[in-house]
């Protein structure tokens, strides 16, 4: 009496080892399955969110030239009609991550920062210079940076960036719904963002 109910003990521990090693196998193959499903995901967003814009501008650029200390002034003039395209973009190739497999937390250490590029075209009009004050390639060049740095305040006081940062927010849910959905957590920083309202407040 005593073998058998020792070879069934002995069977009933097998069972119970058997079945915890395949249980924590299953785990470790789940926890794996999610690591690479975050992986993929991000990889798969990793395009630039683009917000494009228009900006015109008319600038009056003048430039006088002393001739003969206060003898005599040359000026020249132009009238310079600016249309411009500008694009704002995150390239989320560059978004720095860690996956805590452990944890079972993403961590965004990292955004990228907003690339701006601006796009003139340049129109002139009523070029007025002579001889002793002609229109080099200085001036187009001085041109071309004030209206550039013209664009800047604009584009800073239009609503683009922040339209930007809207279309990087969006991708960024999408990582929010795959980590919630596998029962992970999201965070940037040392942050848990746990809404989507988290990820409103966000300053890249």
């Amino acid at each position: 009496m005593r073998k058998i109910l020792f070879g069934v003990f002995i069977t009933l521990v097998v069972l119970f080892s058997f079945k915890y090693c395949d249980e924590k196998k299953e785990k470790a193959t789940q926890l794996q399955q999610s690591s690479e499903l975050i992986l993929e995901q991000i990889n798969n967003v990793g395009k630039l969110v683009v917000t494009e814009g228009h900006f015109s501008e008319v600038f009056n650029y003048k430039n006088s030239k002393e001739i003969l200390s206060d003898y005599f002034t040359s000026e020249k003039k132009a009238l310079v009609v600016v249309n411009a395209d500008v694009t704002i973009a995150y390239d989320l190739n560059k978004i720095e991550f860690r996956v805590d497999e452990q944890a079972k937390t993403l961590h965004v250490l990292r955004l990228p920062e907003a690339e701006v590029k601006i796009s003139p075209d340049f129109e002139y009009y009523d070029v007025q210079a002579d001889f002793l004050n002609p229109f080099e390639a200085k001036d187009y060049n001085n041109i071309k940076a004030i209206v550039k740095a013209s664009l800047h305040k604009k584009i800073e006081a239009s609503n683009l960036k922040q339209n930007a940062k809207n279309r990087l927010v969006s991708e960024l849910a999408k990582f929010y719904i795959l980590t919630n959905s596998l029962g992970w957590t999201l965070q940037y920083h040392d942050t848990s963002l746990n809404s989507m309202d988290d990820l409103q407040q966000l300053n890249p």
